[in-house]
């Protein structure tokens, strides 16, 4: 699923700060059976010891529970890969493996200092320190305790971000549903028809006629979990085609379903998902100003209007 400004596995160059690198999967780095740092770690592992330094150099100051000021030694900044820092360790309960985090950040870009945002002043982001997380930031975080703040320096196309994140809950991870639990809805005439096949992927027979306009939103199953909120990090299976049914994309390709916040995707998801049940299959057609505009990708025609079937497994 792709994200509002960025793929999930790409470094973004201006993307609000988990987007930069929190919420990235491990698109690089060493094998699994690399030594681990320990919890006490204070910078990343596979940076170079001149990244490691320059990164020693970025002042964080202010009280934890409030948005802390970066004050970086020169501008402009720069890194060569992802460097990251323990500022100040938490004092709360111990943060392990699978875990949903609660993260307040804020963000510079390392061009000229200037603030690139922050969730302070909204919520905070939700990530599952999981092994789909970048390993430098996953081991610099597990182990540590709630409350925990760090400091990390991402490189990108359009130079360097620094980000600072403060975790401020921890809470075991629901284990996702294998597949839709729930109570089959007939949907009403007009839409896409979903078709699965025995590894429950669909595919879709489209509709004549114009795309609607408006968003589309029609659960074929009714989930018996909890309802989604909008703060929520959800695990799905989806699978996206255009208008004519013309397949994009799928989770069920990867063998895994994909997990992300909700607040993090294209608004057809974040106006369309809230409310709907864990266990659900939603049917979601999304009008181009819902989904990526006039954005055009090397499988998305621009001003596409786009079906997804989407499969959600747990809601966190």
């Amino acid at each position: 699923m792709r994200r509002t400004t960025t793929a999930r596995r790409g470094y973004a160059a201006t993307a609000l700060v988990l987007s930069l690198g929190l919420a990235l999967t491990a698109c690089s780095g060493g094998s699994a059976d690399d030594p681990k740092p320990s919890a006490s770690s204070t910078a990343s592992s596979t940076a170079s010891a001149a990244d490691v330094a320059a990164l020693e150099k970025v002042k964080v100051e202010g009280d934890r529970g409030s948005k802390p000021t970066i004050t970086l030694p020169t501008t402009p900044f720069e890194v060569e890969s992802l460097v990251v820092r323990v500022v100040d360790e938490g004092d709360g309960a111990e943060i392990t493996d699978g875990q949903t985090l609660a993260i307040q950040t804020t963000a510079v870009s390392g061009a000229d200092g200037s603030e690139l945002g922050d969730t302070y002043s909204s919520q905070a982001e939700k990530i599952v320190a999981d092994d789909q997380l970048v390993p430098d930031l996953h081991d610099a975080l597990v182990g540590q305790k709630v409350g925990v703040r760090i400091v990390f320096a991402v490189p990108s196309e359009s130079g360097t971000n620094v980000v600072v994140g403060e975790v401020v809950d921890a809470q075991d991870t629901p284990k996702p549903l294998d597949g839709p639990e729930g109570e089959a809805v007939t949907p009403p005439a007009g839409l896409p028809t979903v078709t699965l096949d025995d590894a429950g992927k669909p595919t879709v027979t489209p509709v004549g006629g114009d795309a609607p306009t408006s968003l589309v939103v029609q659960p074929l199953i009714k989930g018996t979990g909890a309802e989604v909120t909008a703060d929520q990090t959800l695990t799905v299976n989806y699978s996206l085609f255009l208008w004519d049914g013309t397949p994009v994309e799928s989770s069920f390709d990867s063998g895994e379903p994909a997990t992300f916040p909700l607040n993090g995707v294209i608004a057809g998801w974040t106006e369309g998902l809230p409310g709907q049940t864990v266990g659900s299959q939603v049917l979601l057609v999304v009008p181009p100003d819902k989904g990526y505009g006039a954005e055009a990708t090397e499988t998305i025609p621009a001003n596409s209007t786009l079906i997804f079937v989407v499969d959600i497994l747990a809601a966190s």
